[in-house]
């Protein structure tokens, strides 16, 4: 009773008329009608037959469905497992290329910690500090200035853009005899450069001056530069130091330090760039006498020009 409870409309359709046949069929041969019990039986062949074919051109019909749809699934999982291999490749390439850089990178790291470390090592070897050094930025540099001061021993050095390297530079200076002015263009920010100096007990060598920027004229431009009123009274300047102002309060900040100060160095200086030496170039094509000794080193020897006997 489930089985034809289950049945659909169709099914039980077709199931009634097979058993109406039949009964017609059965019927006929009671009543000795042979022609027409075959006749029937014959019908009943020829649609049982029919069915059998629908059922086969309809099973045929699903198998090349599923086939279709075989082949479509197929199809996809080529595509998706071309499209992965190629994903992967690529990123096994670009992992070996991530870590190549990364190596190098880090390869370069270590190299410049190494060189800072071994620079900090001689730079105690060289000054014997009276209190707690400060941090020291880019030692390697500062160490490369410290041997220039060792070996020019300059009488009077200038340092534009003072900080915590000028305890260092204040250091050295003492053990040539010579002196030592920076300056800061934030009075604020110069304070702590000042109380470094002063608990070092290095006030007798080095100066820590304020000198605000003020618009001044180089040429046909106008730049924010160190007051030059906090450089009155210097003359003769044997080395000039060059790390501010710093290039984030103009475009070609440190420009005009030669322009303005030329005239304030002595016959024979020398001039260590600390960093943005984008203006090197140009300062040897406009000022006479300039040189380039290093990659952060200019040479300066002011060129004097005598006059003819005829003028």
């Amino acid at each position: 009773m489930r089985r034809l409870r289950s049945l659909t409309r169709r099914q039980a359709i077709l199931a009634a008329g097979a058993c109406v046949l039949c009964a017609a069929v059965a019927a006929a041969a009671l009543t000795g009608n042979v022609t027409v019990a075959l006749t029937l039986l014959a019908v009943f062949f020829t649609i049982l037959f029919g069915g059998l074919l629908l059922i086969a051109r309809r099973i045929s019909g699903l198998a090349r469905a599923q086939r279709r749809q075989q082949n479509d699934v197929r199809a996809v999982l080529d595509q998706t497992q071309r499209r992965l291999l190629g994903a992967m490749e690529d990123l096994l390439l670009h992992s070996g290329d991530r870590h190549r850089e990364l190596t190098g990178a880090l390869a370069g790291q270590m190299r410049t910690h190494t060189r800072d470390i071994e620079a900090i090592v001689q730079l105690f070897q060289r000054v014997t500090p009276r209190a707690p050094m400060p941090p020291t930025p880019a030692p390697a540099e500062l160490l490369e200035l410290l041997h220039l001061i060792r070996t020019r021993k300059p009488r009077l050095a200038v340092e534009l853009g003072s900080g915590m390297s000028t305890v260092w530079l204040a250091y050295a200076m003492e053990q040539v005899g010579g002196r030592l002015v920076s300056l800061h263009h934030e009075p604020d920010a110069a304070e702590p450069v000042r109380a470094a100096v002063a608990t070092h007990a290095l006030v007798p060598v080095a100066e820590v001056r304020a000198a605000p920027l003020r618009p001044v004229p180089v040429g046909e431009r106008t730049f924010p530069w160190y007051d030059l009123e906090a450089l009155a009274d210097l003359h003769d300047v044997d080395l000039l130091v060059i790390a501010g102002p710093p290039g984030t309060t103009s475009p070609d900040a440190r420009f005009p330090a030669m322009a303005l100060l030329e005239e304030r160095l002595a016959d024979a200086a020398a001039v260590f760039v600390a960093d943005e030496r984008d203006v090197l170039g140009r300062w040897l094509e406009t000022t006479e006498g300039l040189t380039r000794e290093g990659e952060a080193l200019l040479s300066y020897r002011r060129v004097v020009r005598q006059l003819s006997r005829s003028q």
